[in-house]
């Protein structure tokens, strides 16, 4: 497997996706070629042809959520091997080199997927160490190569991988660590001067969302001051340090998970924060704003960064259908002037349908609002115009009025 020295097989691509691919669109369908069926081996290199047998390009096989494969050259004589590898790794990291000269921020995006160039492919780093996630068996075929690369082109003290390929996209359990040095549990890692305690080894997320990073330092720097904060959807309160940071009032966190409370605890710490005069919720998100409202309390501002996707006992909330209504109770326990915060990472809907949601949603609560900013990925997560869906951050800053 990842034997680029076989022969490519030939997908024929249906004449209507013809001119999406030579425009440079890189993910590979089961609707977009004819024979898709031949592909069998994952990792498999394939060749995409037209209806007259004419080359296109060139790229892997494998399966991850809708995709088949993924296109990673149209050049047909390039081999996917370590100058391969190492070549699209090198330009990554160049891209990166103001990152990792910033002595402030020591977690970001390395190599972000197809924006780099390889589809099913993301690399992370926290602090020295390194982080690959494998989105398919396909391009997890290629990690000797792969991991070899990475140490040509970088110093790795400790390397850990995340394997997203089980069934329906899942995390595979075991263990993580791959080489090198083990990093201590947790990680201290810095963004913007804030501290966060990470764990490479602990499942499939390490605690913090690297994508959120712009936000977290503009809440800090230009929001939270004097502010009472509600942080839904929480996680590790990541949100929520970077307002107390920032001078609030006081925060309040929200998540369902049991886990969260004691990993909110803990990054307040690491960041000399008493999270005793914080507020740490471990409910229901629906059920907490139905308190609220029944206890008359309002925020002067409200974060809501909730999954695409999340089922509780009582609730199901799915973006794409429900996150008018989340806004809406939002809406309904902000503070006039008060600022929300609406963040969504998922890529079926883009930011035009988003702020549909928002209109919506103020609509249906009869008031008025401005957008004062709005923030799609930061820098490190490199997206191409070709692949909208890569581009799936939209947060929006909304003022109340």
């Amino acid at each position: 497997m990842g034997d680029s020295m076989q022969q490519p097989i030939k997908l024929k691509v249906k004449s209507s996706f013809v001119k999406n691919f030579k425009d440079g669109y890189p993910l590979v369908t089961e609707e977009s070629v004819q024979n898709h069926q031949d592909l069998k081996i994952e990792g498999s290199v394939f060749e995409l042809v037209d209806e007259q047998q004419k080359f296109i390009s060139k790229g892997y096989y494998g399966k991850q959520n809708k995709g088949r494969g993924w296109v990673l050259t149209k050049n047909r004589d390039v081999e996917f091997n370590l100058a391969f590898f190492t070549g699209k790794l090198k330009e990554a990291i160049t891209y990166r080199e103001s990152l990792f000269q910033d002595k402030n921020t020591t977690a970001f995006r390395v190599f972000n997927g197809e924006g780099d160039g390889i589809g099913g492919l993301i690399i992370d780093y926290f602090n020295d160490y390194y982080v690959i996630s494998w989105y398919s068996e396909g391009i997890y075929s290629f990690k000797d190569v792969i991991v070899q690369a990475l140490n040509e082109v970088v110093e790795v003290k400790g390397l850990y991988e995340k394997k997203r390929f089980a069934s329906k996209g899942t995390y595979v359990e075991d263990d993580d660590f791959v080489s090198g040095e083990q990093a201590p549990s947790p990680l201290i890692v810095k963004e913007n001067g804030m501290n966060f305690a990470v764990y490479l080894n602990d499942g499939a997320m390490v605690g913090i969302f690297l994508d959120q990073r712009d936000v977290r330092k503009t809440i800090r720097d230009s929001y939270a001051e004097g502010k009472t904060v509600l942080n839904t959807f929480s996680y590790t309160g990541a949100f929520s340090v970077a307002a107390a940071l920032g001078g609030a009032v006081k925060t309040t966190s929200v998540d369902l998970a049991n886990r969260s409370k004691s990993k909110t605890i803990e990054q307040f710490s690491v960041n000399d924060i008493d999270f005793e005069a914080q507020d740490i919720i471990v409910e229901d998100v629906f059920n907490y704003f139905k308190y609220a409202v029944r206890k008359k309390l309002a925020f002067d501002m409200v974060i809501l960064d909730p999954p695409s996707f999340a089922r509780s006992k009582k609730h199901t909330f799915s973006a794409g259908k429900d996150y008018t209504d989340l806004l809406v109770q939002a809406i309904a326990i902000t503070e006039g002037n008060g600022i929300i915060v609406a963040s969504s990472n998922c890529s079926t809907f883009g930011m035009k349908k988003f702020k549909g949601f928002i209109e919506k949603a103020f609509k249906q609560s009869g008031g008025k609002y401005t957008i004062v900013e709005e923030f799609t990925l930061p820098t490190d997560f490199k997206t191409i115009s070709e692949f909208k869906e890569g581009d799936y951050l939209k947060v929006v800053f909304i003022k109340k009025q």
